[in-house]
């Protein structure tokens, strides 16, 4: 998975933080969770091509989580997108897809189907398990997990001692399904290793520290979390239902999360070296997030 923050500010922008959006490259598809205005000129510079966005996953309807989608779709239309896209979101979406229509929007020529979700599995299939689960905001938000389903290794040498040639049974087998040699059936258990756990990223949208969060993004290989606030603005923090920084660590920590990156930083600081050690000094595999920062996992 390759993760590009295309905008990493809160709800205003800077000269060098644009308004939420990250970009996901992974299982050959491209995917977006928010995005805020000016997602598409970030999507430019960053040289990630919005034909190839397959899906658009929404935290909640605050202004800068939401307002690039409409250029966005309008934009691809123009572009001669013919592929599929799906928008999901918490309750609400329907009213987001018919406020657009009524700001003189064309119909979009590509199909483009909004889905409504709430906590749960959102998709999972053969590659990928993608789940959502309601957070602490002052309004409906959802934060977004994607895992990777990791087969279990292939044991080659198990597999020809059993009599299985090489060939296209080794793939059988691979994929779950029994063969026959000499009459004989081998099934996958007989060759195959342990179950395999694969990478888990998790975003948090925006969110006070609760429970749901540290238990949702239990064992991330990346947890993305937002930081509005430094420690010393907790009670900011909490009158407008954001998270600090160590807030955000000590969710890293007891989500036995393998790294923390932190977003969603407030303009009001223009020196946030200080929020980076606090949040090390709770969780100390912490970076800060920065517009067209890459990150894999």
């Amino acid at each position: 998975m390759e993760i590009t923050f295309l905008g990493t500010s809160s709800a205003v922008h800077s000269s060098s933080r644009s308004h939420p959006s990250i970009a996901l490259k992974a299982f050959g598809e491209v995917m977006l969770f928010d995005c805020g205005e000016g997602t598409q000129r970030q999507l430019i510079y960053a040289k990630i091509s919005p034909m190839k966005i397959s899906k658009i996953f929404i935290s909640h309807y605050h202004g800068d989580h939401i307002l690039g989608i409409p250029g966005l779709l309008q934009s691809m239309s123009f572009r001669g997108r013919e592929t599929k896209l799906t928008i999901y979101g918490p309750k609400g979406l329907n009213n987001l897809r018919e406020a657009i229509a009524s700001l003189g929007f064309p119909n979009f020529d590509f199909p483009l189907e909004w889905i409504e979700i709430d906590s749960g599995t959102v998709i999972e299939n053969e590659e990928y398990v993608i789940k959502a689960q309601r957070v602490r905001h002052n309004t409906l938000t959802l934060a977004y997990s994607i895992e990777e389903i990791k087969k279990p290794r292939f044991q080659r040498q198990k597999a020809i001692d059993l009599g299985v040639p090489v060939g296209p049974d080794f793939g059988k087998l691979h994929n779950g399904i029994p063969v026959e040699i000499d009459g004989k059936i081998i099934t996958p258990d007989q060759v195959l290793g342990p179950p395999r756990k694969g990478s888990k990223l998790t975003y948090s949208g925006d969110t006070i520290p609760c429970e749901e969060m540290i238990q949702f993004a239990k064992d991330s290989t990346l947890l993305i979390h937002e930081s509005t606030y430094k420690s010393e603005d907790k009670d900011k923090a909490m009158e407008h239902a954001h998270s600090t920084a160590t807030d955000a660590a000590d969710i890293a920590l007891q989500s036995n999360s393998k790294e923390l990156i932190l977003t969603h930083i407030s303009t009001r600081y223009t020196e946030i070296d200080d929020m980076l050690n606090e949040a090390r000094e709770i969780f100390e595999n912490t970076k800060i997030a920065k517009d067209f920062m890459k990150q894999e996992i």
